[in-house]
């Protein structure tokens, strides 16, 4: 069918539709932080969650596959995807409408580190030195670019009992979306980039509706907006997203999180007034870095990997 996966790498396509997913979703994550602690988090995962099948459907009745975008060889996969997925958004969104952009947006970085390491024990993918070098780079320099913001961190500036709470979903956000990342790379490998995110988004809607009782609010017409806008490009990244664990190892992938940083600084820019530091300038330098890096390193060994398969087997037989 036309969204098979692929039976040969291409980590550069891979890397490709990561960093527009990130764009995507620096897009997402403004709209839900306009919206503040207004809106329970519970119904902000609704709204992401359902909306999101808005585009998917679309793009299924494009390829006129929508019918058999709910067949599967893997349900129990795709509701563990959908339980871990729904858990680091709840807790994701919680703690963006507690905490300053420039501490949560730190704290959400741990997540490409972790998921190198979830994806060496769990999918037993080779990570070698020059990945893990790479990647630890990457978050030395959001360190650079984000420590001199971290009230947290300041001197007297304490920590209120909102931000403490807000620090901690951020960093459990963070675990879950490693974990997360992890399952879609396993599910990549025999199910269809569509089928993963519409199973995802039923789940995490059906999972969201639990919170009602809880105290959902009626949203005004702008919020409403945001909201709507904000499930809409989350259906769109987590296409994207999900179809580029399709074609490189999410160790390759991971790291390539930390492009959103340089959205993050142009939104604080232009949308907050923030002033560019040269310590922002410097950290953005080594993220790309550290991107580069790994770009150059993939392709080299793409072509070594095709200059192999060109003299095996030996003697041509």
């Amino acid at each position: 069918m036309a969204m098979s996966p692929p039976t040969d790498p291409n980590p550069t396509l891979g890397i490709g539709l990561k960093c527009i997913s990130v764009v995507v979703f620096v897009g997402m994550q403004t709209l839900i932080k306009t919206v503040g602690e207004e809106i329970p988090a519970g119904e902000v995962v609704f709204f992401r969650s359902f909306f999101a099948l808005v585009p998917v459907a679309i793009y299924l009745a494009w390829l006129g596959d929508l019918k058999h975008s709910l067949t599967t060889d893997d349900l129990s996969g795709h509701l563990l995807r959908g339980l871990i997925g729904v858990t680091s958004m709840i807790l994701g969104f919680f703690s963006l409408a507690r905490l300053p952009y420039p501490e949560w947006i730190s704290i959400s970085y741990g997540a490409p580190l972790l998921t190198v390491v979830f994806a060496a024990v769990f999918l037993k993918e080779v990570v070698r030195a020059y990945r893990w070098t790479a990647v630890v780079i990457g978050l030395v320099g959001v360190s650079v670019v984000t420590a001199p913001n971290l009230s947290l961190l300041s001197a007297g500036g304490g920590i209120g009992g909102a931000e403490a709470l807000g620090a901690l979903g951020a960093l459990g956000s963070a675990c879950f979306a490693a974990v997360a990342m992890t399952q879609i790379r396993r599910l990549a490998q025999k199910e269809k980039t569509a089928t993963i995110v519409v199973y995802f988004s039923l789940t995490s809607s059906l999972i969201a509706l639990v919170s009602l009782p809880f105290g959902w609010v009626l949203p005004s017409t702008l919020e409403a907006a945001s909201l709507i806008a904000a499930g809409l490009l989350g259906g769109i990244g987590q296409l994207l997203l999900t179809a580029s664990y399709r074609y490189a190892d999410t160790s390759t992938i991971a790291p390539f999180e930390y492009t959103s940083l340089i959205l993050a600084i142009a939104i604080g820019i232009f949308l907050f007034g923030d002033v560019l530091e040269w310590t922002t300038v410097a950290g953005s330098a080594i993220v790309v870095g550290a991107g580069i890096f790994i770009i150059w390193r993939e392709h080299r060994l793409g072509i070594e990997r095709r200059k192999a398969r060109r003299v095996w087997p030996p003697g041509g037989s």
